[in-house]
């Protein structure tokens, strides 16, 4: 399973809870699965949020796959220009 961690705010809306270990293979399906787990995450993932993969970030992370060792950071977005 995947090493999942919640950076920031994101653990207000899970009950304080940051880490999990989350069978999914792309980043949709792990979006899923929390959104099950704590619906009121799901508008934050959809509105949109940093994530990255095993060290690297990524733009367009729904497709991204996931491997079982991987560690997927999930992290709010930062405005800025």
């Amino acid at each position: 399973m995947a090493r999942v961690v919640l950076i920031g705010n994101l653990a207000q809306l899970t009950g304080g809870v940051a880490e999990f270990n989350i069978s999914a293979t792309s980043i949709k399906q792990l979006y899923d699965r929390l959104t099950e787990l704590y619906p009121e995450l799901g508008p934050h993932l959809e509105e949109g949020v940093a994530v990255a993969i095993d060290g690297q970030i990524y733009q367009e992370t729904l497709l991204q796959p996931i491997d079982p060792d991987s560690e997927v950071f999930i992290l709010p977005q930062i405005a800025g220009g």
